[in-house]
Parts: structure tokens; sequence; C-alpha cells
């Protein structure tokens, strides 16, 4: 096979070195960092692009995180440090939420595996660089949620705005609005996933902890302010007609690996006794 040639990309548009969110034109702030959910870096607003970062050393990594799902990530560590995942379906290859690198041997790696059929995101701070991996891989649609679309960084016609509380993208892959985090904060069921158990990609709107049995619902991870509980409640109810045997959060290892329907319930419930401060 001969080695994977990506199209021509603009390799300087800036990219936020906090938050890893890729703009279409220089500026000097950040509106996704300037944001009460995130933060301007402590050593003030810093960016790069796609070429420092290739001429820096960076690469990506591939490892696989489930049955038939593959992370996809970034070393050195660059802004939030999340991993993408290639949720590798009978009908395509989804890339859930996104990481700001793409070169040559990355893409090749992915284009191995089957490509990418459709980009779907969780929410704003993973935006990354998404509108070039889906020029790298034909132009696949990206699902962002039309209630983000205000933070949209680099407005792209591959980004496709939907709306409501849940988007069919494929059989069995469902986009649903839980709401948490951000407005248009979304998770992705497939329901043929853990062969046939049913898999929930999750990214930080409901976050794996570090007690990988539960998840979290904060409305500012770095900021540490909790999220309202009428939207626990709300996305609570969404998932409810869902099965689902793990939960896939947004980092390394960060997942529920069984019973996660239950786990998500009961984090809820415990989550919900001490927001509301019910004995």
């Amino acid at each position: 096979m001969p080695p994977f040639r990506l199209p021509d990309l603009n390799l300087d548009l800036p990219i936020c070195l906090t938050c890893g969110v890729q703009y279409g034109a220089v500026r000097v702030d950040c509106p996704v960092c300037e944001d009460e959910r995130q933060y301007v870096g402590w050593e003030g607003q810093r960016w790069t692009s796609l070429a420092r970062l290739r001429a820096g050393g960076y690469r990506g990594v591939l490892r696989p995180e489930g049955e038939r799902v593959t992370g996809v990530g970034v070393e050195p560590k660059i802004s939030i440090g999340q991993r993408a995942l290639l949720v590798q379906t009978d009908a395509g290859n989804i890339l859930w939420d996104c990481v700001p690198f793409l070169d040559d041997e990355l893409a090749g790696r992915v284009a191995a595996l089957g490509g990418v059929t459709a980009i779907a995101v969780s929410h704003p701070h993973f935006y990354g660089a998404m509108v070039d991996w889906s020029r790298a891989f034909g132009g696949a649609p990206i699902y962002v949620h039309a209630a983000d679309a205000d933070w949209l960084g680099r407005p792209d016609g591959a980004v496709e705005l939907w709306s409501g509380d849940a988007l069919t993208i494929g059989t069995g892959l469902t986009l649903i609005n839980g709401g948490v985090h951000f407005a248009g904060g979304t998770v992705l069921h497939w329901a043929q996933g853990e062969g046939g158990r049913g898999a929930l990609f999750s990214g930080d709107i409901l976050q794996v902890v570090l007690d990988r049995r539960w998840v979290s619902f904060m409305y500012s991870y770095p900021n540490y302010i909790p999220e309202r509980p009428s939207v626990v409640r709300r996305a609570l109810a969404l998932l409810e007609p869902f099965d689902f045997d793990a939960v896939y959060g947004a980092f390394w290892q960060t997942v529920v690996r069984a019973d996660g329907r239950a786990a998500v319930r009961r984090s809820a419930d415990r989550y919900l006794r001490f927001a509301t401060d019910t004995p």
C-alpha cells in the first residue's frame, strides 16, 4: 500500500495551546478559554499550529480502548490531553471527538483501519482540528449540536448542525443531546457495541471518574462548577431508553467496562443526593 498523503491543509492556522481548538483565522483571544468552563493559560494566551506541532516532535498514537474501539491521541500531551475514539461499526467508522493534531502517518494508520465515515463531537473543548480530519477523509460530515454553533472557531461546509434531543447517524448509532457541561453537550450510543450489549461514548458530558465504576456531571471541570440538577435529570431521562454495558470517557482508559447503564443511574442518584442536600 502506498504511503497516505493528506490533501493540502493550511498548516499555519492557529490552535490554542491551552484548549486545543483550531481557528480559521489569526486572532488574539480564544473564546473557548475565556469562558468560565475553561481558562486562559497561566502564561497568557498562547498559540501553536499543525506546522509547529509537527516540527516540535508531536506524533499521533493509536491504542485499543475496547472491542472495535481504537483510541486516537497525541504524544507528548497537548492541551486538555483528550483522546478521540475511532468507533469501527458495520456502517462505517465514526471518529468520536477530535484531537488538535494530524499528519500523514496518523491519517494513514487510521485509513488502514477503514478510515472515517463521519465525525461527531461531544462539545467545543474537543473540536480540535476536526475540519482537517474531515478533509483528510473526503469531507466526512461533522455532527455538532446547533446549541453549540456559536463556539465554532472554524466554520466549514462539512459541519452539519443538528437540533433536538436525538439524531440517528447510522444503523444503531444515535447522538443524544444530554446538555450537560454545554447546552449542546452530546453523547453517542452504539447499539451493536460491546458484542451487542451496547456502548455509550460520553466525552466528558458524563465524565468517567478515577473510580471507573462511576461517572460525574460538571458544568466546569477545571473550575469545579457543578452542573444543575435539572440538567442532570433531563440527561438521565433521555438515556433511559438506551441499553449499554460500557461507557467510554474522554481520556485514556477512562472506561466503565461493565454494567454501564446502572453505573450512570447510580452516579446520577449520588450526584443529585449531594447537589440537592437530600438525606
